[in-house]
């Protein structure tokens, strides 16, 4: 991996130029509309005055990362240092392993999404992560209801997770302003606003961002339509927007009975159906069942790629019960509900953590109205649904959280073992260089 850094410099030069283009980028576009509109607004002028900032922050931080690549390339230290064969052989087997790796599509969005992906880049760099659009709450709430965008949020989370990025970037854009106008607005959710401004689509932004951030694979929305998560209760009431229908479920206390959304013929990326038809392995979650995952099997192109792709479906089942969500649930009924929405046959495996969680854990959940979700082999079963069973969480500030690390060496075993074993060529190639993967981490920690 060291060798990794030597050529990193090299690399990176062309990547701060572009950056330091996007900053000059939005200076002109925040003169030129300020000068064209000449309205003085205290929101176009938040606006305009965000925009020049940022442009000014972009631009300092692409020429002093910049000089300091140009540098490393013209010390002499740095150009007389001598390729050892070893490490050239390290970098060439993961670099083969990275782009030859399985082809995996990730289907969800929130946190749980976001945190696989950091394990998964180091894998396969053939990754595409469909991401829902469906967020109407928070900064990306008020992005969407402001500039009529899709929420950027979850689509942000993503990006990062899969970004080859310096620790200043990626601390830059995950910056929440704490007061004004943009108070609790996320710097990386008004870069990506921005992006979309001078693109054509939001999806050329994300392409556009994701290329600036040097990102592993691809990040997709859903559809470019804007979509509207709505939920019917058994109660029979309708509850409209993903960030109410939780708090409506535990005020109401009448659990949901299905979830739809507006347009109902939102049309998917094309994109993200050929990924999934041309996949190896295709995972749903983590997530928020309702909230996260289901919304988008509501898309009806993504639903009929799952039932038609030859990919191997797995489902990572949530750790614990979610209030005004998943209320009692197990991973049964988890199961249930994906297949109520998104059509039976498209989960073979379901991905459940076997590690023991301490009493005084349960008790903190249970105190915030969530426990355990109860692994009923009997009942998955009868769904034609295998388990597949693994120690892949951690506990962070007191809460269980999915190790990232964890999980994507889980599920690539699960993947190897019950997918690419069918493929002799594929299986022997991949054990091989998956060994060297693992050797190769083991000596980078």
């Amino acid at each position: 991996m060291k060798l990794v850094e030597w050529l990193k410099p090299g690399i990176k030069v062309k990547r701060w130029i572009a950056l330091g283009a996007m900053g000059i980028l939005f200076i002109v576009f925040a003169a030129v509309e300020f000068f064209n509109k000449r309205v003085i607004n205290s929101n176009y002028m938040s606006f305009y005055a965000f925009l020049i900032i940022s442009g000014i922050i972009i631009l300092y931080i692409s020429v002093t990362q910049g000089i300091r690549s140009v540098m490393a390339l013209v010390n002499k230290g740095y150009l007389n240092v001598s390729l050892d064969s070893d490490k050239l052989e390290n970098l060439i087997y993961e670099k083969r392993l990275l782009v030859k790796g399985p082809k995996i599509v990730a289907i969800g969005g929130g946190t749980g999404l976001s945190t696989m992906l950091r394990g998964l880049k180091y894998y396969t760099s053939n990754i595409t992560a469909i991401v829902t659009v469906g967020d109407d709450g928070g900064g990306s709430g008020t992005l969407r209801e402001e500039l009529g965008m899709l929420p950027p949020g979850d689509i942000r989370n993503c990006i990062l997770a899969l970004a080859d990025t310096e620790p200043l970037m990626e601390d830059l854009l995950q910056y929440r302003f704490k007061d004004g106008n943009l108070k609790n607005q996320s710097f990386g959710n008004l870069f990506l606003a921005a992006m979309d401004g001078v693109s054509n689509n939001f999806e050329e932004a994300v392409q556009k961002m994701s290329s600036v951030l040097a990102v592993t694979g691809r990040v997709l929305p859903v559809t470019l339509d804007d979509m509207v998560l709505k939920a019917k209760l058994k109660n029979g009431n309708v509850i409209e927007g993903e960030s109410n229908i939780p708090k409506q479920v535990a005020e109401q206390n009448s659990k949901i009975s299905r979830l739809f959304i507006e347009p109902e013929n939102a049309q998917a990326l094309k994109e993200a159906v050929e990924a999934i038809r041309e996949a190896d392995a295709v995972i749903l979650g983590p997530g928020s069942l309702y909230t996260s995952v289901i919304p988008n099997l509501l898309v009806k192109d993504i639903s009929k790629a799952l039932k038609d792709t030859n990919a191997l479906k797995i489902y990572v089942s949530n750790i614990m019960t979610q209030e005004g969500e998943t209320d009692d649930y197990g991973v049964a009924e988890h199961i249930q509900a994906v297949f109520k929405h998104g059509g039976t046959g498209i989960i073979d495996y379901v991905a459940t953590n076997t590690e023991s969680i301490s009493d005084e854990i349960k008790q903190k959940y249970l105190e915030e109205n969530a426990k355990q979700v109860k692994i009923d082999e009997k009942k998955i079963n009868s769904l034609n649904v295998k388990i597949a069973e693994g120690d892949f969480v951690t506990i962070k500030n007191g809460w269980l959280r999915h190790d990232p690390d964890k999980l994507a060496k889980f599920l690539i075993e699960i993947i190897m073992d019950k997918k690419l074993l069918y493929d002799k060529k594929k299986i022997i190639e991949y054990f091989y260089l998956y060994q060297r993967l693992k050797e190769n981490k083991k000596s980078k920690e």
